[in-house]
């Protein structure tokens, strides 16, 4: 962890019901705590894509990412003061980084289990296991 911690909680937001439902729960404890809420999402390129001539231009993928933070945020903070951050790379690896020296990391669960979570892994799995802070899963 950081030397020192900020009194902030980060949340993953990515638009998904699942990272709303996050977002909530952030809210609820900042306002019990006092911190601030520091909303973060990550994009990457699609491993599909190509610089010739790919579905977007490389700046869409960061604008959409942004639309959908900016969404969600609007949607269930109503009107409080939520930082936003969108960065470049893997969600868990964004997260993570975001949260050394906070005091709170947040993130939602989509549910998926077994041979899918195995395949692909699991961004809250890698966030409870790595962060340096303590991690809140929410389901939905």
């Amino acid at each position: 962890m950081g030397s020192t911690t900020e009194n902030v909680i980060i949340v993953g937001v990515d638009g998904s019901e699942p990272s709303r439902a996050a977002l909530r729960w952030a809210l609820r404890q900042a306002a019990l705590t006092g911190a601030t809420v520091r909303a973060v999402v990550a994009w990457e390129y699609p491993a599909f894509y190509s610089w010739e001539g790919g579905p977007m231009p490389p700046d869409d993928f960061q604008d959409a990412a942004q639309r959908n933070m900016n969404d969600a945020v609007d949607v269930v903070a109503g009107g409080a003061d939520v930082e936003r951050a969108v960065v470049h790379g893997h969600s868990a690896q964004a997260l993570l980084e975001a949260a050394d020296g906070a005091q709170l990391l947040v993130v939602g669960s989509r549910g998926h289990g077994g041979f899918y979570r195995t395949l692909l892994g699991s961004v809250s799995q890698r966030c409870a296991v790595h962060a340096k802070c303590p991690v809140v899963i929410v389901r939905e």
